[in-house]
């Protein structure tokens, strides 16, 4: 693939305001102006460079979405405090009461709720379907269609969308493909793929310190401006600003994201080889065993790796936390949601991230009550690892 999206945002190059190497933070909520008439201007976004009120905008937020247009390969992008802030945003802008989206069956347990029931008191109807079958994807959409909304790997289990095929479908219909790639940055680059919009939490692999919530939306620069609009762009209309210090750490944190993404790829990938030689359930798309495995590797970067989340399903809930229990106690991780920390964080999604999801429909998509999330750290030894999760597994009885 000739986008290099590690060499583009190793050559964003910004000076702080005193020639530091990194940008300075703006460290205000409203901005002056010499003019009263460029204040006006500003308003109505007719001038470039200029700053009002750190909800339309700042310098480390600019700063910030440039480096994630460049990661992603799109025009433009606006950043936000969640990811939620993100997804949202691009939800209400594209639908109005009336219409209609079709969404994978598998996704957030936060985006699931807002569409299955949060859009419904605005008239959004949201059809859930098997984002792998492009067949069913297709009999789905409807005249009131305004969107394909999917995850690249899906959460939790790790369900590969065709991004090619989902791109042609919604290009046929004349309907955006929203891509949520929280999974997999570097990894898979849905833009260069097809996809209109893509999203992420920055909260996770991104930022990768655990200590930030935010989200981004990368498209066109169109798009992208129509969200800040201030008569009816939703992310400007609904505040979900970040806040200056908290961009201007993600910034920092993202010029090491393609050594970090290496990492967790490489020690997932072992950890999951392992795991399912020794006869436990494992699904990670770098094993040939997953449904989905020559689809990654066809629409993959190859150099890093098929990311840093795998599930093992060990029977039931009492075993997954027994397991989880254990494991924290052996400083292996933490017994903790999110994805994207120097350590491993594992959790059962079906009763933490998933929850939102009734059971009878977590049954239905194979969302077992023993299925344990695992967002991979970044072990140097991976082998010693590996070692001290099976010992806990051997002392638990889960293997023999």
């Amino acid at each position: 693939m000739d986008y290099k999206a590690s060499d583009k945002l190793l050559d964003l190059q910004y000076f702080g305001e005193f020639g530091g190497v990194n940008p300075s933070i703006s460290d205000s909520s409203t901005y002056t102006f010499i003019s009263a008439k460029t204040m006006s201007d500003t308003f109505e976004g007719n001038t470039e460079g200029c700053y009002l009120y750190s909800r339309h905008s700042t310098p480390s937020n600019l700063y910030l979405g440039e480096a994630l247009a460049a990661l992603e390969g799109t025009e433009s992008a606006n950043v936000y405090a969640s990811g939620m802030g993100a997804i949202t945003s691009v939800i209400m802008q594209l639908c109005s009461a009336g219409d209609h989206m079709v969404s994978s069956r598998t996704i957030y347990g936060g985006t699931y709720a807002f569409l299955k029931n949060f859009v419904k008191k605005f008239n959004v109807d949201t059809s859930f379907v098997n984002i792998t079958d492009i067949d069913a994807v297709a009999r789905a959409i409807t005249p009131a269609t305004k969107m394909i909304y999917c995850e690249a790997v899906s959460n939790p289990l790790l369900e590969i969308a065709d991004i090619k095929a989902l791109a042609l479908l919604a290009k046929k219909h004349n309907i955006p493909l929203v891509v949520d790639n929280t999974f997999s940055p570097l990894s898979i680059l849905p833009a260069k793929l097809g996809a209109d919009i893509v999203i992420h939490s920055l909260t996770k692999f991104i930022n990768g310190t655990s200590d930030t919530v935010a989200g981004v939306v990368c498209g066109t620069a169109d798009f992208c401006a129509s969200l800040k609009d201030v008569n009816n762009g939703a992310a400007m209309l609904l505040g979900s600003t970040l806040d200056s210090y908290r961009a201007a750490s993600i910034l920092k944190n993202m010029r090491t994201l393609h050594i970090r993404i290496k990492k967790h790829s490489e020690n997932a990938l072992y950890l999951s080889q392992n795991f399912e030689k020794d006869g436990l359930r494992v699904v990670y798309p770098g094993l040939k065993s997953h449904p989905s495995h020559e689809k990654m590797n066809n629409q993959m970067v190859a150099e890093y790796g098929y990311g840093g989340i795998m599930t093992l399903d060990v029977g039931s809930l009492d075993n997954a936390n027994a397991v989880m229990e254990l494991m924290q106690e052996r400083n292996l991780g933490y017994l903790a949601v999110s994805l994207g920390f120097y350590k491993t964080l594992f959790s059962a999604p079906g009763t933490s991230t998933s929850s939102e999801i009734p059971m009878e429909e977590q049954e239905l998509m194979g969302l077992s009550n023993g299925l344990i999330r695992l967002s991979i750290g970044l072990d140097n030894d991976i082998e010693r690892t590996y070692k001290m999760m099976k010992k806990c597994m051997l002392d638990l009885g889960i293997l023999r």
